[in-house]
């Protein structure tokens, strides 16, 4: 159910480093653009991308486990 899936996933977001948590954070919930991104973190688009597409297959993965998946 909905709470489930909101315990899974701050349960993930708590396990993340600070700047993984902040990037996917900042893209996802406040949707910043990946221009943006890159230069409050001083990377790269394509950097930010490769992260940001890393981080939601750690979360697909930790979702499933978590027996969460939509």
């Amino acid at each position: 159910d909905e709470m489930e899936l909101r315990r899974a996933i701050n349960g993930f977001l708590g396990k993340l480093g600070d700047e993984k948590r902040n990037i996917f954070i900042r893209r996802y919930w406040y949707l910043d653009s990946m221009r943006e991104l890159g230069s409050r973190f001083s990377m790269t688009e394509g950097s930010i991308k490769s992260m940001l597409h890393r981080t939601r297959n750690k979360l697909r993965t930790y979702l499933e486990k978590e027996g969460v998946w939509l």
